[in-house]
């Protein structure tokens, strides 16, 4: 049984030998020394250690030093003195890696991050002004001063990072000036500058902001040392006039008269011209003569029919009293019931005969039809309210742009109104609704998961878009739209000129497009430089697309045409592929677009582009995408088979054949009406139907004209098969006893919802408003009294905001809609500079207020204070800690006798030479031997007295006839190999125990 008094020996055991002063020199020097370092390199400002309670490890250096002096290790004196030192050092370097050390460091220079304000509430000399201070200022900075530059307006952007130097030519970033974020700019800013070294920044702007809360990042670089000088740039407006808005009448009938009110504000009198156009044709022109302060003019109004009327009053004044002219317009719309009707959208570059047929078919039904081209497809999804149906035929993703999609996605979600597609080449996904709003809304996806009928394709796209304004940021954009357009299984690749590998490269090689969300990361991530030529990156392109087994291949190059044209050669090999390059000439040198990007397209069978507006861009490269959808599109005669029952085939038994469809994939919730039997047991939709939100949607994937469906042009249940399948999807009337009213309070908008029913029941509403960028928000309606709930909204900037609202009582459920459209940000009615807010800036940061006279060596001239910046160094640490065990446990365990080793090396030396004087005096007889004697009788002559020395060397060579008696034995070894070796290591550790012994005495 081991009790405590034995543990505590085997821990603590007792010392060999009394303690004395000798004993405590090594111990004590070790921890002078290792103090000295620890705290010397804190205290020097080169290590600080963030847990220095972990030194008290050290400790245990005193149960180490007693281990020695016990003499556990059973070494020498001189060994057990390095063993010693080697534990402690082990047990140092550990208690410094538990101390979690940190390197320090020192930053040098100043950095100064300039945040220039170019919003449009800052007039053009204004700017000018401001940035020839930045570019004099900059210039007067020290050496090692470090400058650069972040513009802002609505949105912020890095358009030079703090460098030594400062290369400022123009501002280049592309930002919307209608509106002011301060919070924003200083955050990024303060982004840019290192911790490890000083630094400043210097705020030019007039210190209105529209968005953003400042404070909160005030704070931060209130922490950070960061102060924030401000040059305030001080104006105020002294002409300036603007429509508030426009009143509308809230009940109206059709045929009657009516008023709109304009309000019209200005901050001097003046004249001008009052202008009301209703969708879009002037209805009302009046001059008018207003006053300083509000002013009110009523316009007549005249209903003729239902439908939903948007109405936009304009003032007109001279160029001197109006700074401003995008405050000048006020928006208002009304919506008159009526009876519903049907809106077709067309391809407007199709043919007619896509939508005649379809139209007169409504229309011999009874129905009231209207037809639009895509364009022309409202942004507002309350102006699609007078429509029951809303029908696509044959219109391509590329005639609506995302605004006119969202509003009609959400028209059939939250309005309830019915959407239906009818297919052919510019429908579907040849018509490059893939991941599109529209999409979203129909009952089919435009991924195939048929494999077998659909040959995939591949696209391979050249971005040089590192030289025009924001050019790298659309080439991300539209890259994105493209894959977006693609299949599942359809791969795209991206080539660009990589920097860093000093060369054309593939950003991402031929990929599937359905690693989306993979390929737009790396996408983001990418750093485009310029191309000196199209050689290198068109082989690269053509050598991928060449190892694609995909049936469709295409190039899409976009550039400014400066680089170097491909040579024919490779031209020729794309045209040996069959493989089109398509060219895209953005913002060329001069305006003057180079003939390299068409001779391109025109000798591959391509297209080339040029677009002067950057927005253009998205469009092109959709349109260019759906070149690989072709395959989509099956040019076969079948009659469809009917699937699930339906409302939309009553009455309908057989029907003719149709020659061809587009191919889609049925989502998991659709009812299929129609199909087309296939080889495997997967059928391809011809009509689904499928509920969305409140609304329902249908996909017709053959079409309703002359190119697939002519033998249904004759058949005598055409008409009703039309009517039928516009009903099915069509908006039920509802008769809401709810009324709602949006109305614009500057910041904020008010929302109005009365109940008039009778009951006095309490509804409890769920409620949201869809902002301009297609997001939503929720909205808690609140009772104020009988019948009448309210709520508020921050308006964040101009655009269309609905708000939606359902309410469910007892037995109840109604909906209400209504809309606000707010025409100008807030930015427009900013009139004077803000030198306040920019004050409370720089003191809240402990910044200055800089002059635009003072020199410019005073933006410099701070109080320079170093900073230390720390890293952590344990890695270090544990890598010498790695080396330090293997030592220690050699040291202990291999024991080296130095002695003996020079002893045997001095043995070997000597038996080396005794040997090779005896091979000498070998060779000195043999030479010596006279002539004619032979060699018995030469040894006979040699004296006797003078024997050959005998050599314990291995003979290189035969050894020579000894001319001793047989039998004489040999002369006896040295005394010093008496012994075994284990006798004399024996003896050797004998005498070095009693020497220890000696001195410990």
């Amino acid at each position: 049984m081991v009790t405590f008094s034995t543990l505590r020996r085997q821990l603590w055991p007792a010392a060999r030998h009394p303690l004395r002063f000798g004993q405590c020199v090594v111990p004590a020097a070790f921890a002078l020394v290792y103090t000295a370092v620890c705290v010397g390199l804190e205290w020097g400002g080169v290590v600080l250690y963030t847990r220095p309670a972990a030194f008290a490890l050290m400790l245990s250096g005193l149960w180490l030093w007693q281990l020695d002096r016990a003499g556990m290790h059973s070494l020498g004196r001189a060994r057990g003195v390095i063993a010693l030192l080697m534990r402690l050092t082990v047990l140092g370097v550990l208690a410094m890696i538990l101390a979690e050390p940190r390197a320090l460091r020192q930053g040098e220079g100043l950095g100064v991050i300039y945040v220039l304000d170019r919003s449009d509430s800052i007039a053009d000399p204004a700017r000018e002004s401001a940035l020839e201070w930045m570019i004099t200022t900059a210039g007067a900075r020290a050496e090692g001063d470090r400058a650069g530059l972040v513009v802002f307006a609505r949105d912020a952007a890095v358009e030079l990072p703090p460098r030594t130097s400062f290369p400022f030519e123009a501002v280049n970033s592309r930002l919307e000036g209608d509106g002011t974020d301060l919070a924003t700019a200083l955050s990024l800013a303060g982004a840019m500058l290192d911790d490890d070294a000083q630094g400043r920044i210097v705020l030019v702007s007039d210190g209105t902001a529209t968005a953003g809360a400042v404070d909160p990042i005030l704070d931060d670089l209130r922490q950070r040392e960061i102060p924030v000088d401000v040059l305030p740039i001080d104006y105020r407006l002294k002409r300036e006039v603007w429509l508030d808005g426009i009143e509308l009448p809230r009940q109206v009938l059709a045929g009657e008269t009516y008023e709109a009110s304009v309000v019209l504000s200005a901050l001097s009198a003046g004249s001008g011209t009052l202008i009301l156009r209703e969708n879009g044709t002037v209805i009302a022109e009046q001059e008018v003569d207003y006053t300083a302060g509000k002013n009110r003019y009523r316009l007549p109004l005249y209903l003729r029919q239902a439908g939903y009327y948007e109405y936009v009053a304009s003032i007109a004044t001279a160029p001197e009293d109006d700074f401003w002219r995008a405050n000048n317009t006020a928006i208002g719309h009304i919506h008159l019931r009526g009876e519903g009707q049907v809106l077709l959208v067309v391809d407007p570059n199709g043919e007619a005969s896509d939508h005649e047929h379809l139209a007169r078919a409504l229309r011999e039904a009874g129905r009231v039809v209207d037809v639009k081209p895509g364009y022309e497809l409202p942004r507002n999804p309350m102006a699609l309210v007078p429509y029951d149906a809303v029908v696509v035929v044959g219109c391509p993703a590329d005639a609506i742009d995302l605004p006119q999609q969202r509003a009609l996605r959400d028209a059939v979600y939250h309005l309830g109104i019915g959407l239906v597609m009818v297919g052919g080449p510019g429908s579907f996904g040849p018509g490059g609704y893939h991941r599109t709003p529209v999409e979203e809304a129909l009952p089919v996806s435009m991924d195939i998961t048929n494999k077998k009928v659909l040959p995939k394709g591949a696209l391979a796209i050249i971005l040089h878009t590192c030289e025009f304004p924001q050019g790298n940021t659309w080439a991300k954009r539209i890259t994105r739209q493209a894959i977006k357009v693609l299949g599942a299984e359809d791969e795209v690749g991206v080539l660009i000129y990589d920097w860093d590998k000093g060369g054309d490269s593939w950003l991402f090689e031929l990929t599937p497009a359905a690693e989306y969300a993979k390929l737009s990361q790396v996408l983001e991530g990418a750093q485009i430089g310029d191309m000196p030529s199209f050689q290198s990156s068109m082989q690269l392109g053509l050598a991928g697309l060449k190892n694609s087994d995909a049936a469709a291949k295409h190039m899409i190059i976009i550039s400014d045409g400066d680089a170097s044209p491909p040579t024919p050669a490779v031209l020729n090999d794309f045209v040996a592929e069959q493989i089109s390059i398509s060219t895209v000439t953005v913002f060329p040198h001069g305006n003057q677009p180079t003939q390299v990007m068409p001779a391109i397209a025109r000798a591959t069978g391509g297209r080339h582009y040029y677009p002067n507006d950057p927005q253009q861009l998205p469009a092109i490269f959709i349109k260019e995408a759906k070149t690989l959808k072709r395959s989509m599109i099956q040019n076969v005669d079948f009659v469809p088979d009917l699937g699930q029952p339906s409302s939309v085939m009553r009455g309908i038994d057989s029907m003719p054949p149709l020659a061809g469809y587009v191919i889609a994939t049925l989502k998991p919730r659709a009812r299929q009406i129609l199909l087309r039997a296939t080889e495997d047991d997967d059928p391809d939709p011809v009509l689904a139907v499928w509920k969305h939100g409140l609304g329902t949607s249908a996909a017709f994937t053959s079409d309703l004209g002359g190119r697939w469906a002519k033998a249904w042009l004759d058949w005598d249940r055409y008409r009703a098969f039309c009517d039928q399948l516009v009903a099915a999807v069509s908006r039920a009337s509802d008769a809401s006893q709810l009324s709602m009213r949006v109305e614009n309070h500057g910041s904020t908008a008010a929302v109005v919802v009365e109940d008039h029913a009778n009951s006095g029941d309490l509804l409890d509403f769920a409620a949201q408003v869809l902002l301009p960028d297609g997001e939503t928000a929720p909205l808690s309606l609140q009772q104020v009294g009988p019948g009448r709930y309210a709520a508020e909204f921050p308006i964040a900037g101009r655009g269309h905001y609905q708000v939606l609202a359902t309410g469910l009582g007892a037995d109840r459920s109604e909906r209400a809609a209504a809309s606000l459209v707010v025409p100008y940000a807030r930015e427009y009615l900013r009139f004077r500079a803000d030198p306040m807010a920019l004050q409370h800036i720089a003191k809240r940061t402990g910044g200055r207020e800089l002059s635009p006279d003072a020199a410019p060596e005073t933006l410099w001239q701070v109080d320079r204070i170093g900073r230390r910046h720390s890293s952590p160094i344990i890695d270090l640490l544990l890598v010498a800690l790695a080396c330090l065990i293997p030592l220690d446990v050699a040291l202990r365990r291999i024991q080296i006798d130095w002695a003996a080793l020079f002893e045997r090396l001095r043995r070997r030396e000597r038996q080396e030479s005794t040997a090779t004087m005896g091979a000498l005096l070998a060779r000195k007889q043999q030479v010596g031997t006279p002539r004619g004697d032979s060699p018995a009788q030469a040894r006979a002559s040699q004296p006797r007295s003078a024997p050959a020395a005998r050599s314990t060397a291995k003979p290189a060579a035969p050894k020579p006839v000894s001319d001793k008696p047989a039998g004489k034995k040999s002369a006896a070894p040295p005394a010093a190999d008496d012994g075994s070796t284990m006798s004399r290591l024996l003896a050797r550790k004998r005498q070095l125990r009693e020497e220890q012994d000696g001195d410990e005495r």
